[in-house]
């Protein structure tokens, strides 16, 4: 399985959670073990969202893939 493929798997577990309250997360691609998301719907102007990407899916990203330095969100 590639990488990308078992990073989507993973963030297919916290997915239910995001789109529960009309928000989302997209893959937009991995770099130097540097994950970058974006945010969609409803995450896009949560007050919230900075600690659903550090404590949601950084934390369960980094759970599964140590080797992952650190998630970030797609500017613009």
């Amino acid at each position: 399985m590639r990488v990308k493929d078992e990073i989507e798997a993973a963030l297919n577990s916290i997915r239910p959670a995001m789109e529960a309250d009309g928000g989302g997360v997209e893959f937009v691609s991995i770099n130097n073990e540097i994950v970058t998301i974006k945010l969609l719907g409803t995450c896009l102007a949560c007050p919230s969202s900075s600690l659903t990407l550090k404590f949601g899916i950084e934390k369960t990203l980094k759970e599964k893939f140590p080797w992952i330095k650190e998630v970030v969100r797609q500017q613009g």
